[in-house]
């Protein structure tokens, strides 16, 4: 893959006060409640840009799209963002803790020459056409890269992850700790050796897109209706998947708006294709603890190879269900590869969503029934509330896809249904700006 050095734009503390104030996570992460903390955080909080409030009043010449133009030029007039005099690559380095364990995730960004889908580029997970639109019409306006995309690449040799750890040692450009904890830690590599081995490193190597295939599609879109050769390079991070601070996480899913939807029929129609554990509870007490050993048992089955999955439907207990054979989904997805259809997330859209609860690929699209969960502190309990207060109908729990399941699919050449994994902690969105 073509990677190379860029003088990025940058919050300029001289003028904004404190960075941290002014960063923002992803834009499709981030709740409404989240964007108006966000918007009284700082003036020059990037969320103006990402995630700018709409109007009733809005129209051709006056929109989310051209705010977020008239943002970015004024700050820089302002001098509230700033060109880096030397081009660099970032070092880009994530702490955080994680199940009682302190971990470091180190990555680097860096301009990369776009390539379609293929042996270079790899997507890993469907995508949709609302955000897509949305994104697109952004860059239209602002012919800027505000989100980073998140990369995978393999390297034994691990000669990046030696180059940020020595920039470590150096004063950072940006370091703030989120509301999650995680602490972000931005430093420059500027040394034409260390960039020359990147990029030599990287020249030989393909990339599976981990988080952000929107933002890298519109990348290609943008590319090729501009005719601007600049756009045909796009700002990307990107992380070694040997390195031990790359973890993934799951994304449950939670369903509503179904018409006639029984949750005891669920149950039953269930039992022709699973195995079905029903763990009972009657005070608080027992159902955290039910809850507790919904998740060990999934676990544990997934650890011996075993597709499993916990249902809550607020009847008084929760379910672990187990596939009992795969041939099932040789039979009902026969087209898609061995790989595909070993994943978690591949049985539960087939043989749940999409069989037992007419949740298909259009309706996916629109959005109608289901709702993602990322795998976050709360995310469960969350999921259980909305259940319990009648707002949705059920939620569905899985369990991470491991790194080689995903890597399998990517070289098979295909995508895993949208929302398949959670890279924790998530890249955040203002640290460095690429402006065409």
């Amino acid at each position: 893959m073509q990677i190379k050095p860029f003088k990025a734009l940058r919050f300029d503390s001289s003028v904004v006060g404190d960075v941290g104030d002014c960063i923002a996570p992803p834009y499709d992460v981030i709740s409404d409640a989240q964007a108006e903390q966000l918007y009284e955080k700082s003036e020059h909080n990037i969320v103006r840009i990402i995630r700018g409030k709409t109007a009733p009043t809005d129209n051709g010449r006056d929109n989310q799209y051209t705010r977020a133009a008239g943002y970015l030029s004024k700050w820089i007039e302002q001098g509230a963002l700033k060109q880096d005099a030397e081009e660099a690559i970032y070092a880009y380095v994530q702490d955080f803790d994680w199940a009682g364990t302190s971990l470091q995730r180190l990555s680097f960004i860096a301009l990369s020459k776009l390539e379609e889908f293929g042996g270079v580029v790899k997507p890993h997970e469907q995508i949709l056409n609302k955000p897509l639109i949305d994104r697109l019409n952004l860059k239209r306006a602002t012919m800027a890269d505000f989100g980073l995309v998140f990369m995978l690449y393999q390297d034994e040799q691990g000669v990046a992850d030696e180059i940020i750890e020595r920039a470590l040692t150096s004063e950072p450009l940006i370091d703030f700790v989120d509301e999650q904890g995680v602490r972000h830690r931005l430093l420059p590599v500027v040394g034409d050796e260390d960039i020359q081995r990147i990029v030599d490193m990287m020249g030989a190597r393909s990339c599976v897109i981990a988080d952000g295939h929107h933002r890298y599609t519109t990348g290609l879109t943008y590319a090729g209706e501009s005719n601007d050769p600049r756009a045909g390079y796009q700002m990307l991070a990107f992380a070694n998947t040997l390195h031990k601070g790359l973890i993934v996480l799951p994304t449950h899913r939670v369903v509503g708006n179904l018409d006639g939807f029984s949750f005891e029929k669920l149950i039953a129609d269930l039992q022709e294709n699973f195995e079905l554990t029903e763990l009972k509870f009657q005070t608080d007490q027992t159902k955290m603890a039910a809850k507790q050993q919904m998740l060990s048992r999934m676990k544990a089955e997934s650890e011996n190879g075993r597709n499993a999955f916990g249902i809550y439907g607020a009847s008084g207990a929760f379910y672990v269900v187990v596939l009992k054979d795969k041939s099932a989904m040789d039979s009902g997805v026969p087209e898609m590869s061995p790989a595909w259809r070993s994943l978690d997330v591949s049985v539960l859209h087939k043989l749940i969503l999409e069989n037992l609860l007419g949740i298909d690929k259009d309706r996916l699209a629109r959005n109608e029934n289901l709702q993602y969960v990322k795998d976050t502190p709360n995310a469960i309990e969350d999921s259980i509330a909305r259940v319990d207060a009648g707002r949705k109908q059920a939620a569905f729990f899985v369990n991470a896809v491991k790194m080689q399941q995903l890597m399998a699919v990517t070289d098979a050449g295909e995508r895993m249904p949208q929302k398949s994994t959670y890279f924790y902690p998530k890249v955040f969105t203002g640290l460095t700006i690429h402006k065409l």
